[in-house]
């Protein structure tokens, strides 16, 4: 499992090739500065919430910052989206039960 350390040096990488400063990504995904830097010394862990910020923010995968995927970008399609849940991905007939649950359709 990746450690909070491999997971900062990740972000610190990131960041630098981006040349964003920390300050500015720790604005961008909503805490302060001084938490920011206690994610970059992998003193603080980062909540799911944050890590999908981050990724966001760093336009790479969650599943890349946490060291499960070489790739720093998913391979999709046009328009395609892909839903997980714990890690694995949510299939079809999954998605298409908690659409009609979140139209108000019949389960």
């Amino acid at each position: 499992m990746l450690k909070n350390k491999d997971l900062a040096t990740r972000i610190v990488d990131l960041r630098e090739k981006r040349d964003i400063t920390a300050s500015a990504l720790a604005k961008k995904i909503g805490i302060d500065k001084s938490q920011m830097s206690k994610i970059e010394n992998g003193t603080r862990k980062v909540s799911s919430s944050e890590l999908d910020k981050l990724a966001s923010a760093l336009n790479v995968t969650s599943d890349y910052l946490l060291g499960r995927a070489d790739e720093k970008t998913a391979d999709l399609a046009d328009n395609e989206t892909i839903f997980t849940y714990e890690g694995k991905q949510i299939p079809p007939e999954d998605l298409e039960y908690m659409r009609r649950i979140l139209r108000g359709g019949k389960a």
